[in-house]
């Protein structure tokens, strides 16, 4: 059982990075966003083969303006059929482009906006058993128009936008209404973060 808030058995816990031989790496499939690979690993006493997508990150932003509304999008996912409600994210395919960086790109390409206060919120494995994805969340807040409107295609070019206030993403989120991994993760984090924030100010 845990005393206080950062006590307890569990307080130190952390992930721990593992090195296993990789006998063997073949790129078995060639995607046009993302490539799948099959590896054979030595693992304990013997071998095993995992096959894995292998994706080359993302960014994405959790975006409050000074009315404490989220900015979400809602765009069409093909492999589950929805129109999710998501928030402005983005892969890290420019070649040496640091998250932080792409993360800000994708905030003024799908939504027009830019901030002017930025902070890491979380790292993240999408779907550490079948992906290598690392996505990375930021918080960003006072928000402006950007000076240019972008062209949208494909999927982006419906986007709907929409800002809803932080407490009714969160119910949403609860009632089971908005489904999207990166939406849950990066909004649950925000409101935590400004939480804390409203605690220590008291």
């Amino acid at each position: 059982m845990t005393d206080a808030a950062g006590s307890g058995p569990g307080a130190g816990l952390r992930d721990e990075a593992v090195e296993p031989e990789v006998v063997d790496s073949e790129k078995v499939y060639a995607g046009r966003v993302w490539d799948v690979r099959s590896d054979t690993v030595r693992y304990g006493d013997g071998e095993i083969v995992r096959q894995y997508v292998d994706h080359p990150g993302a960014a994405a932003v959790v975006a409050i303006d000074d009315e404490d509304r989220v900015v979400l999008i809602q765009q069409y996912r093909h492999p589950v059929r929805l129109r999710e409600w998501e928030i402005p994210a983005g892969l890290l395919d420019v070649a040496g482009e640091p998250p932080e960086d792409s993360v800000v790109r994708e905030l003024a390409e799908e939504v027009d906006l830019v901030a002017r206060r930025w902070q890491p919120l979380l790292k993240m494995h999408t779907s550490p058993g079948g992906s290598d994805e690392v996505l990375h969340i930021f918080l960003a807040r006072g928000l402006e128009a950007a000076p240019a409107a972008f062209d949208r295609e494909d999927e982006e070019a419906d986007i709907r936008v929409e800002r809803v206030a932080l407490a009714d993403v969160v119910d949403g989120i609860i009632e089971g209404r908005f489904g999207n991994a990166i939406l849950i993760a990066g909004v649950m984090a925000a409101a935590e973060v400004l939480r804390r924030e409203a605690a220590a100010e008291r």
